[in-house]
């Protein structure tokens, strides 16, 4: 397995977490058919709570913001003010929130009520978080050589933490610096990893992005953030053009910081 280092002035490194840091086989088909299978019943229980009622008023929020963008959506408006029919106000979330998931959207209210609802099912046990065996021993590597470790997630923060705090390997949480979702703006956008930087408060060129995802490498790319294609069993196949534009690793493991001392 060839060496890769990591790009000379890395400070920072921020982690992907679907197909990069876990397998995809493990959000596709555990975690996604949780809250198909359990999201009219966790609705019906938490409808009057208000950590729920928030989470539908975000879902309405995005339907209304859909409708002016002319996107498709479910056609039902979500209204959190009338429960004279409150199984027909739930199946409307619902419709909405399996529609999302069809779609494979990554919107902030959708990803806020999946971590709420997965939050039950790994502290029952229910679910652990899966982690590439290569993943942690190298994250305590690159922290004993003085670097700092973030991940950056389509997934809300309380999922990752979730993912890392109940994980198959206990609770890993202690590894990283901090935590990123899209409420800091979409990973296909140069000017969230702009905001990322300013927040860990260090220049782009300090970061070093690892994703599976090439649209995400790019927007990185256009912030001045360095970039590493992780390739991983699932994975999206990558074009012979973008195989000779990134730097490709299969395994963290592969990684070395060289040049610091």
């Amino acid at each position: 397995m060839a060496t890769v280092s990591i790009p000379a002035g890395t400070s920072a490194l921020l982690l992907d977490i679907e197909g990069t840091t876990t397998p995809i086989t493990f959000v596709k088909d555990i975690l996604f058919p949780y809250i198909r299978e359990h999201l009219e019943d966790y609705l019906s229980t938490h409808w009057e709570e208000d950590e729920c009622k928030q989470d539908v008023h975000l879902l309405k929020k995005q339907i209304e913001e859909d409708m002016r963008q002319n996107r498709a959506c479910p056609v039902h408006a979500v209204d959190q003010t009338v429960h004279t029919d409150e199984e027909k106000a739930i199946r409307e979330v619902v419709d909405n929130v399996l529609w999302q998931m069809a779609a494979d959207r990554k919107s902030t209210a959708l990803k806020q009520l999946q971590g709420h609802m997965w939050r039950t099912a790994y502290a029952s046990g229910r679910i652990k978080g899966e982690i590439y065996q290569d993943v942690i021993p190298s994250i305590k590597r690159w922290r004993g050589q003085g670097l700092k470790v973030y991940i950056y997630s389509s997934g809300s923060v309380e999922a990752q933490k979730l993912l890392f705090g109940y994980s198959v390997e206990g609770d890993v949480l202690e590894l990283f610096d901090g935590h990123f979702d899209t409420s800091i703006g979409p990973k296909v956008d140069g000017k969230s990893y702009e905001r990322i930087a300013e927040r860990i408060g260090c220049p782009p060129e300090e970061i070093t992005f690892l994703t599976d995802v090439t649209r995400e490498a790019k927007a990185a790319e256009e912030a001045g953030v360095n970039v590493l294609v992780v390739v991983r069993p699932g994975n999206m196949e990558l074009t012979d053009e973008e195989r000779a534009h990134y730097n490709l690793i299969t395994s963290f493991n592969q990684l070395e910081l060289t040049g610091r001392v």
